[in-house]
């Protein structure tokens, strides 16, 4: 399943700090375009569908920080 791959892959790409990191940012977005592309998502969706998966990957490390879990969607 395309959305439990992208669950393991963020999870461990991120930190505490990943979001003031350019370079990370940019290797995450990587990460989730090719995973997209394995799974034959759209490429014209693609774009969206990176910042929403950014978007939950960041509420996930903010959740982190204060000690609580969040389920990534």
């Amino acid at each position: 399943m395309i959305a439990a791959e992208l669950i393991t892959q963020v999870k461990q790409s991120v930190s505490i700090d990943w979001t003031l990191r350019e370079s990370t940012r940019a290797k995450i977005k990587v990460m989730v375009k090719r995973i997209l592309n394995k799974f034959g998502y759209p490429a014209d969706l693609q774009e969206e569908a990176v910042k929403t998966v950014l978007a939950q990957a960041e509420l996930l490390c903010a959740a982190r920080a204060r000690g609580r879990g969040v389920r990534l969607a």
